[in-house]
């Protein structure tokens, strides 16, 4: 599983035009499901985001926590984060997780992300979306977490 978390002053998600999902001062996170990716990698996915220290201090240091900041989150899901682009020129897609198989995962990780206590609001998952933030910084990290082995 893989996140691609932004530090914004603002991030909105439109759906046919219709804003589905916002933050102020947060995280845009792009979420992408794997093959073979359950809710364990989804949950602990969700609880390394919320307690990963990006947000800056009154030194200026990126040591804070959307927790500690005070930020909320924007989650987002992103099957092309999937995708391999090594052979050719068209991407493979054959990494990403089916849909049915998604769908509970990017739930599981918005939920764990909430109930960790950052305000999280969504896109809509499988739908053509417009997504629209500021970055600050620009701040961009990718987070994986690495599938178990149980």
């Amino acid at each position: 599983m893989k996140v691609v978390v932004q530090r914004v002053s603002r991030a909105e998600v439109r759906v046919e035009g219709d804003v589905v999902g916002r933050c102020g001062r947060g995280m845009l996170l792009l979420l992408g499901v794997m093959e073979g990716d359950g809710e364990r990698e989804a949950v602990r996915l969700a609880q390394r985001t919320a307690a990963f220290r990006f947000f800056e201090d009154e030194d200026g240091r990126m040591n804070r926590s959307a927790l500690e900041a005070g930020g909320a989150a924007l989650v987002v899901s992103q099957f092309t984060l999937a995708a391999d682009g090594s052979k050719g020129r068209r991407p493979s897609f054959d990494r990403a997780a089916a849909p049915d198989v998604a769908r509970p995962l990017v739930d599981a990780f918005v939920r764990a992300l909430s109930e960790a206590g950052v305000p999280t609001e969504t896109g809509v998952f499988g739908a053509r979306m417009s997504v629209e933030l500021v970055n600050e910084g620009p701040v961009t990290f990718l987070l994986e977490e690495p599938r178990s082995s149980a």
